[in-house]
């Protein structure tokens, strides 16, 4: 089995990375600097040299309030990119595992978390190229894997934790929003569940994200108090920040679906984000 890993410099490609390294897999991965998923005649010039059998497409335009101005970049890695790679898994005949968003939807849910079976209204540019990303991979494909995920954090600098203890290194007072909310999310948790779906082979749909939600603000709460900081937080409305890109209010989502079809549980936020923020302070402090 070979596996193909676009998007590596990011932090979920890096987990994804170190597991099959351990695992001893047979994979390549590249970031756009080696191969430009927009482009689909140098795609399939790769697809033909390494002939993978599942590709990982950790490759994304994450960057929400700049996507409001750059849409085009936005649209090319998030959309285009995605049904050039649909495109070439089904004529390879390789599986394609894609990594999406809760930020589809638009908060204004009433009752419960968000299941897959919702109907998505992405209020950001980012959010509606994840999404049209989305609808071009099922029109294009039949045997994939979509996972919509949240506020991930693991290996690398462009996670929540991470600008949290930059902020923190030059302010003794941070305002976090107490108004936002969804589920943080590891990527050892992403990765795991995404090897069970693999072996199990699941086709179709499936959000991941770890059990429960927090606000932001809680979420900053729980980072300073497993760290030991004594940094202040301050709750603050998402609008004080005024931000280019709106946010759903309240985005989390229900993982029922992917643990009951696994017949498997899913750590708690709680629980992911200490472990990792134990880890994160003996490697930084």
């Amino acid at each position: 089995m070979k596996f193909m890993i676009t998007g590596s410099k990011g932090q979920l490609a890096k987990e994804f990375i170190k597991f099959l390294t351990t695992t001893e897999h047979d994979f390549t991965a590249f970031d756009i600097d080696e191969i430009n998923i927009s482009n689909l005649n140098d795609l399939l010039k790769i697809f033909d040299i390494f002939k993978p059998d599942i590709v990982i497409n950790c490759a994304a335009y994450s960057n929400v309030d700049l996507a409001e101005s750059e849409f085009e970049l936005a649209y090319k890695t998030n959309s285009l990119g995605v049904r050039n790679l649909s495109f070439a898994c089904r004529e390879t005949k390789a599986k394609l595992i894609h990594f999406s968003t809760d930020y589809i939807f638009d908060g204004k849910k009433e009752t419960g978390l968000y299941v897959e079976s919702d109907k998505t209204s992405p209020l950001n540019i980012y959010g509606k190229t994840k999404q049209f990303g989305e609808v071009l991979l099922t029109e294009e494909m039949n045997d994939y894997l979509i996972f919509r995920v949240s506020w991930l954090f693991g290996d690398g600098q462009q996670n929540f934790i991470s600008k949290l203890f930059t902020w923190q290194k030059s302010n003794e007072f941070l305002k976090v929003s107490c108004d936002e909310f969804s589920s943080p999310t590891s990527t050892t948790s992403v990765v795991d569940i995404t090897f069970k779906a693999i072996n199990e082979g699941l086709t179709g749909i499936f959000h991941i994200n770890n059990t429960g939600y927090c606000s932001r603000f809680e979420w900053a709460k729980k980072i300073f108090r497993t760290a030991g900081l004594k940094t202040h937080l301050y709750p603050a409305y998402m609008a004080d920040f005024k931000l280019p890109a709106k946010r759903p209010l309240c985005s989390a989502m229900s993982n029922q679906l992917i643990t009951s079809t696994l017949d498997i549980p899913i750590p708690d936020w709680e629980e992911e984000v200490q472990k990792f923020v134990i880890k994160f302070v003996k490697k930084n402090f």
